[in-house]
């Protein structure tokens, strides 16, 4: 008869120690930035002109300006004026893992919404759209993708862009050799040093690589776009309060006209560090979807 009593002592222990236990762990972002009193930002190295880094090694961009302005609500909604924000550097590959175990609490760079990320992840409401083109050196005679059968290209591991090429080279039997890169930076140099022939990426994207080159004159981007996808502010799964706060952000933003103040800013006007423009309007997408506040996922 003791073992059982001693078994029934333990499993009531375990009972009275459970909700303790519940209690300490976050709910949600809010809680958990609630309680620890600090909040963390990812951002990328060289998404220009969304997040990447400054001659100063500092983060900035559009989406980094746009995650600032949540920040200012997150301490609104947790009671901590005087919270502190980290900054974390993640790439293409470890973005979704980051966010999920809790390293980042927010992801503002240049990351599709689409459907199968959506299993992981949950995004905001769309904030730009863009479509896959390619950097190629100029005077390349490369126009369209079947230009490129053949060819060593590269994109960036862990892009929806390596995905849609890796696809499109065995549907269309090209014997492309898609290479794998890092980051963004490290694709375009590739290109640069003739390891690569083109690199296929978000068209914005490229264009600010080449803004930044240190030749731009060099480089060009060609072909047509060969899907729109729309870029999204991506959060934890099963987050509603705190999807709610950054929703309600960007919908004030887009509102009120801040958002596209902050797009003329860092597309319509000479951005750091070497004061281009990278002279790019807004898409009609982006146009209709500052009326419609939609956080339709590409499919």
């Amino acid at each position: 008869m003791r073992l059982p009593a001693l078994k029934t002592i333990s499993i009531l222990a375990l009972a009275l120690a459970a909700p303790a236990w519940v209690a300490a762990q976050p709910t949600s972002t809010l809680d958990k930035v609630k309680q620890s009193g600090a909040i963390t930002l990812a951002y990328r190295e060289s998404s220009i002109p969304f997040s990447y880094l400054d001659d100063k090694a500092q983060p900035i961009g559009f989406a980094h300006e746009i995650c600032m302005k949540i920040v200012d609500q997150v301490k609104k909604a947790t009671g901590h004026p005087d919270l502190k924000v980290n900054f974390q550097a993640v790439t293409s590959a470890n973005r979704i893992p980051l966010l999920q175990n809790g390293t980042i609490d927010i992801e503002c760079g240049s990351t599709t919404n689409n459907s199968e990320r959506g299993k992981q992840v949950q995004f905001a409401i769309n904030y730009f759209y863009t479509g896959t083109r390619f950097l190629v050196k100029a005077g390349t005679q490369i126009k369209t993708i079947d230009d490129l059968k053949g060819k060593t290209i590269v994109s960036t591991t862990g892009t929806t862009n390596y995905k849609i090429l890796r696809n499109l080279n065995e549907e269309k039997k090209l014997g492309m050799d898609l290479l794998g890169a890092k980051d963004h930076a490290d694709a375009a140099l590739m290109v640069e040093t003739g390891r690569a022939v083109a690199f296929g990426m978000d068209d914005i994207l490229l264009y600010g690589l080449r803004a930044s080159s240190q030749n731009p004159a060099s480089l060009a981007v060609v072909g047509d776009p060969i899907q729109v996808e729309p870029y999204a502010i991506m959060l934890r799964r099963d987050d509603p309060a705190f999807k709610k706060l950054v929703d309600d952000t960007l919908a004030g933003m887009m509102k009120s006209g801040e958002f596209t103040k902050l797009y003329t800013k860092w597309f319509q006007s000479p951005i750091p560090p070497k004061g281009i423009n990278l002279n790019a309007p807004m898409s009609q997408e982006l146009i209709d979807n500052l009326k419609a506040l939609s956080d339709k996922p590409a499919t």
